[in-house]
């Protein structure tokens, strides 16, 4: 009971609906791993219930930290309540279309095959713009939140600049593969417009869970990657905080300012990289020397950098 009241207590001035919103989902992702082991059931390879689940985890993690991040704003509280509100509406349906189609046994994205399928797919594509615009109006606000501890100010502000760019990446997902555009060139009408694997068809081996192709490209690692800076890069202020009792230097919130923009930096290098090895269709399991060889070059300067950003006074 005394964590409980804790955890309220330190909440309470959070917003409440995107809160209850992620509480609800993580609820949903537990019911998706139990319809998980009933249904066994896949499409294009995956566990149908796999992209429910998945969903519903991002949106846990989304709404729990603009749940939190709203809080932290000491003007324009108003105006990003209703846009927050906004954002958990809208989810909200457009998870529901998805359980939907997964219920139908169908593709939610992409899918043309039907009247019916080409409707709710072009009924979530709006949605999707709603949540965009929604998002990138609170990222704006952010740019006000008050913090005192630097670190954490500058990590909000890189966190949601860089998510919302990671949510923008998916927009190369809607983009018409070449067999598609072959396909209307020479009469005939796709089932499908657009695809998240570059180099083969949607629908090959890929990572437990997470889906991800083994054999090619996946726009969905930097979409992926991009979008839960929101949450990594404030945490990693927080750890940094976390270890300053034990490791003087970081008592120092220049440095933990250092580390942190570095941090930063080093995660839009990583957003860039897996972006680029997915444009040239190359699974992320199976990295060529080229893609370890950027990679290495990333972590190196990452690695001097911290250690510039400890040692220097």
């Amino acid at each position: 009971m005394t964590i409980l009241a804790d955890v309220r207590s330190r909440t309470r001035g959070w917003h409440r609906p995107s809160a209850l919103a992620a509480t609800t989902l993580g609820v949903v992702a537990v019911l998706c791993v139990a319809a998980l082991l009933v249904d066994q059931r896949t499409l294009e390879g995956a566990p149908i219930w796999a992209k429910p689940f998945k969903f519903a985890v991002s949106g846990a993690l989304y709404f729990l930290t603009w749940s939190w991040l709203v809080s932290l704003l000491p003007r324009f509280r108003r105006t990003a309540n209703w846009l927050t509100n906004f954002l958990v509406v809208v989810f909200a349906a457009e998870y529901v279309l998805l359980v939907f189609q997964a219920v139908r046994g169908r593709a939610s994205h992409f899918n043309m095959a039907t009247p019916e399928d080409a409707a709710i797919y072009n009924v979530m594509g709006k949605m999707i713009i709603g949540l965009w615009v929604a998002t990138f109006a609170l990222t704006v606000l952010v740019m006000f939140t008050k913090l005192e501890d630097r670190a954490s100010f500058w990590a909000v502000r890189a966190g949601a600049v860089l998510s919302l760019a990671g949510i923008t990446l998916g927009i190369l997902m809607t983009n018409p593969t070449a067999q598609q555009l072959a396909q209307w060139q020479t009469g005939g009408k796709p089932d499908m417009v657009g695809a998240h694997t570059v180099g083969l068809a949607d629908g090959g081996p890929g990572l437990p869970i997470l889906g991800w192709s083994t054999v090619a490209g996946d726009l969905r690692i930097p979409h992926f990657v991009g979008m839960h800076a929101l949450q990594l890069l404030p945490l990693l202020a927080i750890a940094l905080t976390a270890l300053a009792p034990r490791f003087a230097r970081l008592r120092d919130g220049v440095v933990r300012t250092r580390l942190v923009l570095i941090g930063a930096a080093g995660y839009a290098g990583l957003t860039a990289l897996v972006t680029w090895q997915a444009l040239r269709a190359q699974s992320i399991v199976h990295p060529d020397a080229v893609t370890l060889g950027a990679f290495a070059l990333l972590v190196a300067a990452v690695g001097l950098g911290s250690w510039a950003a400890v040692r220097v006074r």
